[in-house]
């Protein structure tokens, strides 16, 4: 039977969100562009998502055509910390169950497929949260679900320095009850297929893998010229690119102390090296809610490198191309990254990753052909690997495009491809 209708759950964050925020990044995506791509097959999707304004549409189609965000009334309209929303699961839960009860009595659900009580034909819940709200909706759907956790509490409390930056025995648990409840689970990579099994005892046989993908319509090889001239950089300026959530596991002091070793040696290769930082909000008023942008602002400031290390905040979609395209390289210092999308990113926009031997990054990026891959938490061996780009312009513009030409193999349409067979298994 051909799909008609699919409910994606994205608990705690919404697809339309700016990117680069606290709780935004590759999992907003994901979601966002599977569903504009699902719409454009003509299959219907709804996305459920936790409201967090008053002011915000109960049920909003800018996403696509027959794709609708629906943002649930639970729990304060009003965001909340990630740590705090579990006890709004309930609440979800229901009000997903009523919505849909509701709507299959008007005429719109009536032209749809009636495979569950819902007219759902499945449900896909990302991040553990969602998984939790599907595994109940089983009661009242009677649909049957699949899993995408994006990250796994396991592997990021092992990499945690500070005792706020471990995740919840709840957590913990949920994932692995849900590695057993969910009909399907997907992950990013065989290393995160290997992950599943050994911290959460997931059967292999019901893995699938299916990675994000990239929008090669929009990140594709510009001119550097022309893009720094869009981005406002001076031509002459060497760019380093850092784009991602402000959080501890991204590893930008890494970043910061490899730029304080290549200024300490004097390099004239490096006179017109810029760091750009995107993402967060780098406002007095964002360091106050972001402990982890203070602190990157106090480090900067300590090494002395103020003059070398941009803050620019979040952008969006529209422009991050450009800061692809303009950056000599992008650096990826993670501790853990489940993917690494922002690395795919810029690999589509043809140019070169220096990424950390970790997760999904350690497949994602080909060393000594699409990039660099260097040990986590090591500021001498990034200092090396950008000096080794920054210095070889022949070596960059074959990494770079060797990197364009990977991408293409994970477009929208080939992910989607891949999701619909997943599906398929259950319908």
């Amino acid at each position: 039977m051909p799909l008609r209708r699919i409910a994606l759950i994205s608990f705690h964050t919404s697809p339309l969100a700016t990117l680069g925020g606290k709780d935004t990044g590759g999992m907003n995506v994901f979601v966002r562009e599977t569903a504009r791509e699902f719409a454009r097959r003509n299959i219907e999707v709804d996305i459920f998502t936790r409201s967090q304004s008053a002011q915000t549409l109960r049920i909003d189609p800018r996403i696509a055509p027959n794709a609708r965000v629906v943002n649930v009334p639970a729990g304060p309209e009003a965001p909340v910390r990630k740590q705090d929303l579990l006890q709004y699961v309930p609440a979800f839960t229901q009000w997903m169950c009523d919505f849909a009860t509701g709507e299959k009595q008007g005429e719109i659900v009536a032209r749809r497929s009636a495979s569950s009580v819902s007219g759902y034909d499945i449900i896909h819940a990302h991040y553990w949260l969602s998984g939790l709200v599907a595994d109940a909706l089983r009661q009242c759907w009677g649909a049957r679900f699949v899993q995408t956790f994006h990250t796994l509490a396991e592997l990021k409390n092992q990499i945690a320095q500070r005792p706020q930056e471990m995740e919840s025995e709840e957590r913990l648990k949920s994932e692995c009850y849900l590695c057993a409840a969910a009909d399907r689970l997907t992950a990013n990579t065989t290393v995160e297929e290997r992950q599943l099994a050994r911290f959460c005892g997931a059967d292999p046989a019901r893995i699938r893998i299916v990675p994000p993908g990239v929008d090669i319509s929009r990140f594709h090889p510009i001119e550097q010229a022309y893009a720094k001239s869009v981005i406002g950089a001076p031509q002459h300026h060497r760019i380093i690119l850092f784009a991602g959530r402000i959080e501890p596991l991204k590893g930008i002091d890494t970043l910061f102390r490899a730029i304080a070793l290549l200024k300490e040696q004097a390099d004239p290769l490096f006179d017109n090296l810029c760091v750009i930082v995107i993402g967060g909000d780098p406002s007095e008023q964002g360091r106050r809610d972001n402990e982890e942008m203070a602190r990157l602002h106090e480090l900067r400031g300590e090494l002395g490198l103020n003059d070398l290390i941009t803050f620019l905040g979040a952008r969006d979609q529209e422009t991050l191309q450009f800061y692809y395209a303009a950056a000599d390289c992008l650096v990826m210092p993670s501790h853990y990254e489940s993917f690494g999308m922002v690395a795919l990113e810029a690999m589509a926009c043809g140019t070169p990753v220096i990424a950390s031997d970790v997760g999904g990054l350690s497949q994602l990026v080909r060393h000594n052909r699409t990039g660099l891959r260097v040990p986590s938490k090591d500021p001498l061996a990034l200092a090396n690997a950008a000096r080794r780009l920054l210095s070889d312009e022949a070596l960059r513009r074959s990494m770079g495009h060797r990197a364009a030409c990977v991408a293409e193999d994970y477009s929208w349409v080939k992910i989607v491809d891949r999701l619909i067979a997943v599906y398929e298994e259950l319908v």
